[in-house]
């Protein structure tokens, strides 16, 4: 059977690609360390000049959106890679959990919501991101493998609060995340629970943050 694969990429395009990771990776921990900083603090940690990072990006805006757009598209893939597994619901989704979780997504979401204007392939990932999860939750919640009164909108809030411990050393915060995680999961998965105080939240209140 005949196969065929991508051609590398020449000298020039291989440097061009490494040099746009190197900005994204200055930039996401820029913007997550201080969402206000300017776009020189990219360049500085970078190490590029601030007209090499503008033929790339226009504006801080783009930078932005181009940095959440590339962790919806990491959360969307975790959460295709659950759905796919058609071994136990509670399993693939406390693996998806922890991979999310791994990612650090939700780390764009608390400090870059409603710090730009998202543009229509920003809402259209979110809303597949979401269709996702509805499903990855729905075949949960049918195996009777997650707690009563949980509704799918409570997984926004529950990577939130994981994704806000920062100890400062990569290492060490993400051993206390998974140490919360495994909590939260064994609270997830209590199969009777007394009922959980106040609704969850609306869509609404979970969108408005991204409205500039």
């Amino acid at each position: 059977m005949e196969t065929t694969s991508t051609p590398p990429l020449s000298g020039r395009k291989a440097q061009a690609a490494r040099n746009d990771q190197t900005i994204l990776e200055a930039a996401r921990a820029v913007f997550v360390a201080d969402p206000g900083a300017p776009i020189s603090a990219v360049a500085e940690r970078a190490g590029v000049g601030i007209s090499a990072l503008y033929r790339r990006y226009a504006s801080k805006e783009d930078l932005l959106r181009k940095l959440c757009s590339d962790g919806l598209r990491t959360y969307i893939t975790a959460a295709e890679t659950a759905l796919a597994d058609e071994g136990d619901p509670w399993t693939s989704f406390a693996s998806f959990i922890r991979d999310v979780v791994d990612a650090d997504t939700h780390s764009l979401t608390i400090n870059l919501a409603g710090t730009f204007t998202p543009d229509e392939s920003l809402y259209r990932d979110a809303a597949h991101a979401s269709e996702l999860t509805v499903r990855i939750f729905e075949r949960t919640v049918e195996a009777g493998a997650l707690r009563p009164g949980l509704d799918v909108a409570d997984m926004t809030m529950i990577f939130e609060l994981l994704a806000a411990a920062q100890l400062g050393d990569a290492a060490r915060t993400s051993e206390i995340r998974h140490r919360y995680l495994a909590l939260m999961l064994d609270a997830l998965r209590l199969p009777s629970a007394p009922p959980l105080p106040g609704p969850p939240p609306s869509v609404e209140e979970v969108n408005r943050r991204w409205n500039v």
